[in-house]
């Protein structure tokens, strides 16, 4: 959420901002209920001024008459108050409403662009591997291993779901350890969140109220399967005060992901790069507003140290302003190659927030004078799903067998390279 005092002072700056962002923001109706608000705020705070001035003058009075005729006044007084709470809380409750659908601004960095077609190559790193064969794609591979299956998940679930067996099974494990090990030795705590949440912590992140369609709810709890680990993570320190000397805090959790993928039918349907349920290892940071962005530098450093670790040709590139999104201030994504596509995928967003998630989150630091808003930073480190298709798909070999990133041998027992089953 942005700062109210702010909007109130450079509304025309926000909505030339966001305007960039892809949303256009109504100045009228934020002052219409900003103003709204004010108003009956100050009649409550009238009528209760004189409420309190009526009950030390009845208390005092001894004359019965006069004390009678002052009851019946406060007593008129007291429903009006009362109302006007109501009214006050209506008029916040609409505010905050109005103000938890606007997103957050972008840096002064994130370039301009309104589409994914402009975003700005920072570069690439890795060698992207030649073939003398006709390259296959991970589901093709992985079937021929009996290693990645769709028909059963269906049969079990429905489409986008998959069932992992065998080396396959046992090489996402192996990914999801050695991304854990990597980033504890960096420097990470890990952590173990729940899978389900309330609503309140989707709003704190900010899956809702606007991306409620992407996500998958428990109706009869009023829970919701967390979209990524960023969600319960980033909660734990809601309505908390952090000491200041505490900062910055950095969690890694591996979890299950799951996403109803609204929206996306017909994209990325073969294969395993777009599920309804992934695994992944997510970086969370709680950071002194003035290190956010040297602190998103070290988080994206350390998912890419994952695919220097995996020999896996990557690029890294910054979202423009119309691609960046919703809670995001910057963002940057990590793109691993995919020989059977002949292009680079998505496997890590890394962003900084800003005081965003923390001012809906209350999350603030300790301070001498007052306390402030924290940032919050994550990004994956890696989606796991995504690296074990790249790694079947650039470590193919012509006869069949999947070679294994010489940093996974001794995670995966010992074995070098994955066999046919005979």
């Amino acid at each position: 959420m942005l700062d109210i005092n702010l909007i109130r002072k450079n509304s025309e700056d926000i909505k030339l901002n966001l305007s960039q962002k892809g949303f256009e923001f109504d100045i009228k109706k934020f002052e219409e209920l900003d103003l709204q608000r004010k108003d009956i705020q100050i009649k409550t705070e009238s009528l209760q001024e004189k409420s309190n001035i009526f009950a030390k003058e009845i208390a005092n009075e001894k004359d019965e008459n006069l004390k009678a005729n002052k009851l019946s006044k406060a007593t008129v007084i007291s429903k009006e108050l009362k109302a006007a709470k109501l009214d006050l809380e209506l008029a916040i409750k609409n505010l905050n409403k109005f103000l938890l659908e606007i997103p957050n601004i972008t840096l002064n960095s994130v370039p301009d662009g309104k589409s994914e077609k402009e975003n700005k190559l920072i570069y690439e790193k890795g060698t992207k591997p030649e073939f003398t064969f006709k390259v296959k794609d991970h589901q093709e591979i992985g079937e021929m291993y009996d290693g990645i299956n769709f028909e059963q998940s269906a049969k079990i679930s429905k489409s986008r779901f998959v069932v992992f067996k065998s080396e396959i099974a046992k090489l996402h494990r192996a990914l999801i350890q050695f991304m854990l090990d990597c980033h504890l030795k960096s420097g990470y705590e890990e952590i173990y969140v729940p899978y389900l949440v309330n609503k309140e912590s989707l709003i704190g992140t900010g899956q809702l109220p606007k991306f409620e369609a992407d996500l998958f709810k428990i109706a009869e709890h009023d829970m919701y399967l967390i979209p990524t680990a960023e969600v319960p993570v980033s909660n734990i320190y809601k309505n908390q005060i952090i000491n200041s000397e505490d900062l910055p805090i950095n969690y890694v959790a591996h979890t299950p992901c799951f996403r109803s993928e609204a929206g996306s039918y017909g994209k990325d349907t073969k294969g395993i790069i777009r599920q309804h349920q992934f695994d992944k290892v997510e970086l969370v940071k709680f950071v002194h507003p003035e290190d956010s962005e040297k602190e998103l530098e070290k988080l994206t450093e350390d998912a890419e140290s994952i695919l220097n670790l995996l020999k896996l040709p990557y690029r890294k590139i910054i979202l423009c302003k119309g691609d960046t999104g919703f809670s995001a201030a910057l963002t940057y994504d990590l793109e691993v190659w995919f020989p059977s596509q002949k292009n680079y995928r998505e496997i890590s967003s890394c962003s900084n927030f800003t005081d965003f998630q923390s001012r809906r989150m209350k999350i603030r630091i300790k301070k001498s004078k007052e306390n402030i808003l924290c940032h919050t930073l994550n990004g994956s480190g890696l989606a796991v799903g995504r690296a074990l298709a790249a790694i079947i798909e650039n470590y193919q070999t012509e006869n069949g067998t999947i070679n294994v990133p010489e940093i996974l041998i001794s995670y995966m027992g010992g074995t070098k390279e994955l066999n046919l089953p005979r």
